[in-house]
């Protein structure tokens, strides 16, 4: 039995919980504003950590910061993709990647950070654009995961890439404070 004083150190905010119901405007607007303000949230959570702390994983067995870092726009360029896909096709099936193997890519440990960061800043930028002209009716666009055998909206997309950002936000801030990094 796990100590409930003890933090989940994988899943810092608990997992994502996906709405049943159509999102209205105010929880859409929310949302969309958790991915607007990610890029910035992220680099300050990281800034003046030194190599070795950015090569340090945020729990034992779990990926570094730096690993962190340039999944965050790996990710978020797929999931941009997919809504992009949604948008356009029917219900189209899209392709997942096997995010652990990307982590361990030679770009990830050779690519400056910033370069990853700026990455994630202009993606966001234009994710939101993209997001905050939706109609109603495009929300509830749909595509299909063949891993999780999940079909989604728009709507719980745009839920799980917020969520996304903030679990791995969180995993920085967490190791940053648990390490004492900053005064």
């Amino acid at each position: 039995m796990e100590n409930s004083a003890t933090p989940d150190l994988r899943y810092p905010i608990g997992h994502a919980v996906l709405p049943d119901e159509t999102l209205d405007r105010g929880a859409r607007t929310a949302y969309m504003a958790q991915i607007a303000t990610l890029p910035d949230q992220v680099r300050a959570a990281v800034a003046g950590l030194t190599p070795e702390q950015l090569d340090t994983p945020y729990r034992p067995d779990g990926w570094t910061v730096r690993q962190l870092i340039h999944h965050l726009p790996d990710s978020h360029l797929n999931a941009y993709t997919r809504f992009r896909l949604a948008l356009t096709e029917d219900n189209p099936t899209i392709k997942p990647y096997d995010e652990a193997a990307w982590a361990e890519l030679p770009d990830v440990a050779a690519t400056p950070p910033a370069v990853s960061l700026a990455l994630l800043e202009a993606l966001h930028i234009r994710w939101v654009k993209l997001l905050r002209n939706l109609t109603d009716a495009q929300w509830q666009r749909t595509f299909y995961h063949p891993e999780s055998k999940r079909t989604s909206t728009l709507d719980q997309a745009l839920v799980i890439y917020a969520w996304h950002g903030r679990h791995h936000l969180a995993h920085i801030a967490n190791l940053v404070h648990r390490e004492g990094w900053r005064r």
